[in-house]
């Protein structure tokens, strides 16, 4: 199961649900308590009254909507042509951890160098992934 390329795909969707999750836990509170009416809402620009802690949580749920998707393409691809090796399984581990990391110090803390630091070693998991992918292909 954990030597599957397939296995972390799994696990950051679920991740993203989470997220998703929480974003509605502490949106629609903090909403209802800024008197916003959802239905009457013109702008996105209404939501920047909310609590920077809960806009947080909801930029970092846009976020996993954004690289990831790279991520998702890169791991379907190795397990399709094969390339799913122990290697990029734990690169792509890796990557999973990193963004979950990335996610609750996001949500939590919001420390930008840090936050930085968790996405750049993220994205060269990534980059190895896709370099390897390549090597193969032409290799």
């Amino acid at each position: 199961m954990f030597q599957s390329m397939m296995t972390p795909v799994l696990i950051l969707i679920s991740w993203t649900l989470v997220m998703w999750i929480w974003m509605y836990a502490t949106r629609i509170p903090a909403m209802q308590k800024a008197g916003i009416d959802a239905a009457k809402m013109r702008e996105k620009s209404e939501m920047d009254v909310l609590p920077r802690s809960v806009r947080q949580i909801a930029d970092n749920y846009n976020h996993l909507h954004e690289q990831p998707v790279l991520f998702y393409a890169l791991c379907i691809y190795s397990h399709l042509v094969g390339v799913a090796d122990p290697l990029n399984v734990a690169l792509a581990w890796g990557y999973v951890a990193l963004r979950i990391a990335h996610s609750l110090f996001q949500a939590m803390v919001n420390f930008i160098p840090v936050r930085f630091a968790l996405f750049l070693f993220a994205s060269i998991c990534l980059f190895a992934i896709g370099v390897r992918n390549l090597l193969a292909l032409f290799g």
